[in-house]
């Protein structure tokens, strides 16, 4: 058996108001356009998440929300204050007490970007993938039957991409 997980770091997000805590931003104009493109993407490509860990930020739960609208039966997601600003360690350890064969976890750099490089046996060779910018989404395939067996080096990149390499809004 094989597991897929997904692993996306929020859209774009809006640093208009200075006296918002982090926490409680929203997504900006180009994060909320950005999102169902993800989303468009990830049903066209047949990545249907049957579970979402997502941070508790606001800017995590739209930007699922955005790739919901996109997708046939979307779960709810399992909001987790313990992904807000994430290590990549405390991302891992719910990934591994998670269930389902596909799992999408949406967070937040450095930590999303940081735990995709240490679980790729081989990084992609998109230029972009150091950076992990807004919106970014790598999607590794795991041969193992239970994510509690997930480490180091053990995923094989099936996609990474940007929403500068997804097609414009139609």
């Amino acid at each position: 058996m094989s597991l897929t997980l997904i692993l996306i770091r929020h859209a774009k997000s809006d640093w208009g108001d200075p006296n918002l805590p982090d926490h409680e931003r929203p997504l900006n104009m180009r994060g909320l356009r950005d999102a169902p493109r993800l989303g468009q993407w990830l049903a066209e490509n047949a990545l249907l998440p049957d579970r979402v860990l997502c941070s508790t930020a606001r800017r995590t739960q739209e930007t699922w929300a955005g790739i919901a609208t996109q997708l046939p039966q979307p779960p709810d997601p399992a909001l987790r204050s313990s992904l807000y600003h994430a290590a990549p360690a405390d991302i891992l350890t719910a990934l591994k007490a998670s269930e389902g064969h596909c799992v999408a976890v949406i967070g937040h750099n450095p930590g999303i970007g940081s735990l995709a490089w240490s679980l790729s046996k081989t990084p992609p060779e998109h230029p972009k993938f150091g950076s992990y910018p807004t919106a970014a989404c790598l999607v590794l395939e795991f041969e193992m039957d239970d994510w509690s067996e997930i480490t180091s080096s053990t995923g094989q990149v099936r996609d990474f991409i940007t929403p500068d390499d997804l097609p414009q809004a139609r």
